[in-house]
């Protein structure tokens, strides 16, 4: 398995970088990535870990309802940090504006679905196989979709057809079997080209690539396969990557492809997974409502001393590129962002500002090529943890879970243990995603600290 290098964010001075840029997207493949890991009883690789797309998992809607249909709502809330009492914490909850659905423009999908030998497994082609089935079944008579393949080759298998045809879509969706090797770089050529034919103007055109991202024919390099993507991209069109297996899995060559392509990623650990994604969640998945959208925040020097972000961590190639950019993501309709920093406090405070810092916002509607900027003020109002609404109890909990799972510097102050009792005082009981992730910080916690075994006596 492959998986980009990261370097953590460590603490900045506020007086000399004020200011903490972020990219903004709904890939949330981290967390059941390491869902998988963990149900196999071994540890999860640390490059693994990505807090910001566990948080992602999870729906943080704030109690404040978002009163504009068109722009982003902003909450902001401050707390103690529960593993140094000299610290605090910020949570910057955005929620994005919900498309209404009956509104919701028409879609022309490609499906460029992996079919190579790799895939012949059942947690691979026949999991996307029921993924693919239950999407087909929400689309619409206006919808279109068409299917490409690769494995040994790259074939169109279904031309362009209604979403009102689910039993023709279906049943080419059941005829697939694997074998072959696997030409990615012209399945993605094909899969754009099909997608150009049928462009709807004003809809909703987007390629979903599900794969174990094990290219092997063609350009297979990640930088090969990103200079490609932005080549597509320039026509409109977003990707999707659905990412499955385990063994050859490569999740940072699907990373990039999500990243460059507008668009997002997802890992498929089971069918429930795949209801989440392409049913409950699906226009969040499918349906854009802001592109190039980034976030960033400046901080008053005179409240914060020094400041770090949890999770959106650097690869180490763009720390190494002095002349990467901050590319923005992209953000699925109703989609709800929680993103956390630590900072400390300046000593002896004497200036009468309220305000810590402020947040802008930036990103470009569908369809609209000026960019929309969004301006909030964060006040300093400090609330106990212990006493906060459970969303940012259980918020924590998930940023302490992924600090233990990548063996974070900044995890050496708790453990499993602290983190399960945090998430248990704010999960809620009827959340089937909160109660299993309480599950499987038990299951961390036996596979991490495993009990040492007591010698018996020997008694003869």
């Amino acid at each position: 398995e492959s998986y980009s290098s990261l370097v953590e964010n460590s603490f900045i001075p506020a007086k000399l970088y004020p200011q903490t840029g972020f990219s903004l997207n709904i890939d949330r493949a981290s967390y059941s990535n390491a869902r998988r890991f963990l149900n196999n009883e071994t540890n999860v690789p640390p490059y693994a870990v990505r807090i910001e797309e566990m948080l992602n998992y999870f729906s943080f809607k704030s109690s404040k309802e978002n009163s504009s249909e068109k722009n982003f709502s902003c909450n902001t809330y401050i707390t103690d940090c529960p593993w140094n009492k000299t610290n605090q914490l910020l949570f910057v909850n955005l929620n994005a504006p919900k498309l209404n659905l009956d509104s919701v423009p028409p879609s022309n999908l490609v499906f460029l679905i992996d079919i190579s030998g790799s895939m012949d497994k059942p947690n691979r082609l026949p999991l996307l196989q029921s993924a693919f089935k239950m999407l087909a079944d929400n689309l619409r008579e206006r919808d279109t979709v068409a299917i490409v393949v690769y494995g040994g080759g790259v074939a169109r298998i279904l031309n362009p057809t209604s979403g009102a045809e689910k039993e023709v879509i279906n049943k080419i969706i059941d005829s697939l079997t694997a074998s072959g090797d696997t030409p990615g770089e012209g399945a993605i050529e094909s899969a754009y080209r099909s997608a150009r034919e049928t462009f709807i103007k004003g809809g909703n055109n987007r390629v979903i690539l599900a794969t174990d991202g094990d290219f092997n024919v063609g350009q297979t390099s990640e930088k090969a396969l990103e200079e490609l993507i932005i080549q597509q991209r320039q026509y409109g069109i977003y990707l999707t990557c659905l990412g499955v297996g385990m063994g050859n899995y490569k999740d940072s060559k699907l990373e990039t492809l999500a990243k460059k392509g507008n668009g997002n990623f997802a890992y498929l650990d089971n069918t429930n997974e795949a209801q989440k994604v392409l049913v409950t969640e699906f226009t969040k998945t499918l349906y854009s409502v802001a592109n190039d959208a980034s976030l960033s925040i400046t901080f008053n020097s005179d409240l914060v001393k020094e400041h770090r972000l949890i999770g959106f961590d650097n690869k180490k190639t763009s720390i190494e590129d002095n002349t990467s950019e901050l590319e923005g993501g992209e953000v699925g309709s109703g989609h709800s962002i929680m993103a956390i920093f630590e900072y400390s406090p300046q000593e002896n405070v004497n200036v009468t500002s309220s305000t810590l810092g402020k947040i802008n916002l930036q990103y470009k509607a569908p369809k609209e090529t000026s960019t929309t900027y969004q301006k909030f003020d964060i006040p300093d109002q400090l609330i106990s943890l212990n006493s906060s609404d459970s969303t940012l109890r259980f918020a924590t909990a998930v940023t302490m879970f992924g600090a233990l799972l990548k063996q974070s510097k900044y995890a050496k102050n708790f453990s499993f243990t602290d983190t399960y009792k945090l998430a248990l005082s704010a999960a809620k009981k009827n959340d089937y995603a909160q109660q299993e992730f309480l599950q499987l910080l038990q299951k961390a916690n036996k596979i991490y600290n495993p009990r040492k075994k007591k010698r018996g006596r020997d008694n003869n």
